[in-house]
């Protein structure tokens, strides 16, 4: 009788449980181990030690964290190009078949640090200049500097009094290549008006401001009274 007892118990701890002598206090669990074999109660004991050295507090691997992928270098010969544009303190932003004519460009700019004073978000620039290579030498195509310019005068929808600071917003596109976003700023302070956005138009072979469907463009002036800033 006390045998089948001591069976019964075991199956009500389940698999899972703790055995009865931890739940039972020391004195029910001294005299069971007593009965087993030296030599098994050493290597319970031993497998505890292990098993307790293996707890909360081994330390957990860290996940690894995704690597980036690194921006390509800009080249040397971009690098000086664009310094003998706008400085030393100027920023190459991309480079490459910009325009998806077949010919290499680059995107520059003198860009606005961030500061306490400057808080705006994205882009901040004084000066960017769109530079093409034609037969080994760097030209500009594009200049925004207190106007925003081509090698045909003052774009459409320029702003008639001069802009000493923009916000830029740029993106590729696969097919009709970089396009670019001009918003004048007042200061340090947002002026409310639609970015002026400029793409490459391959019917005249230069970049060009958009009207503001941004589907078609606006052809440029020779004089800024002529350009009719419809800024709103």
């Amino acid at each position: 009788m006390e045998k089948n007892s001591q069976s019964d118990c075991w199956r009500a701890n389940g698999a899972g449980s703790f055995p009865s002598f931890v739940r039972g206090g020391w004195r029910v669990g001294t005299s069971r181990i007593g009965r087993l074999p030296l030599k098994c109660s050493l290597s319970v004991l031993c497998l505890a030690i292990l098993l307790g050295g293996c707890g909360a507090d081994a330390p957990k691997p860290t996940p690894q964290a995704e690597a980036k992928p690194a921006e390509p270098a800009v080249p040397e010969e971009i690098q000086a190009a664009a310094t003998a544009l706008l400085g030393s303190e100027s920023q190459v932003l991309v480079f490459g078949d910009l325009a998806k004519n077949g010919k290499q460009e680059f995107l520059v700019a003198n860009v606005v640090p961030k500061t306490p004073t400057n808080n705006l978000p994205g882009t901040i620039v004084t000066r960017v200049v769109v530079a093409e290579n034609a037969d080994g030498k760097w030209a500009e195509v594009l200049r925004c500097d207190e106007h925003l310019k081509n090698q045909k005068g003052y774009l459409g929808l320029s702003p008639l009094t001069p802009v000493t600071g923009w916000r830029l917003q740029y993106e590729q596109n696969a097919e009709k290549g970089l396009q670019l976003y001009f918003t004048p700023l007042k200061g340090s302070l947002e002026t409310h008006v639609l970015p002026i956005g400029v793409r490459y138009n391959p019917a005249t072979k230069r970049y060009q401001s958009l009207d503001r469907t941004y589907e078609h463009f606006v052809l440029e002036s020779a004089t800024l009274q002529d350009v009719r800033s419809t800024l709103r």
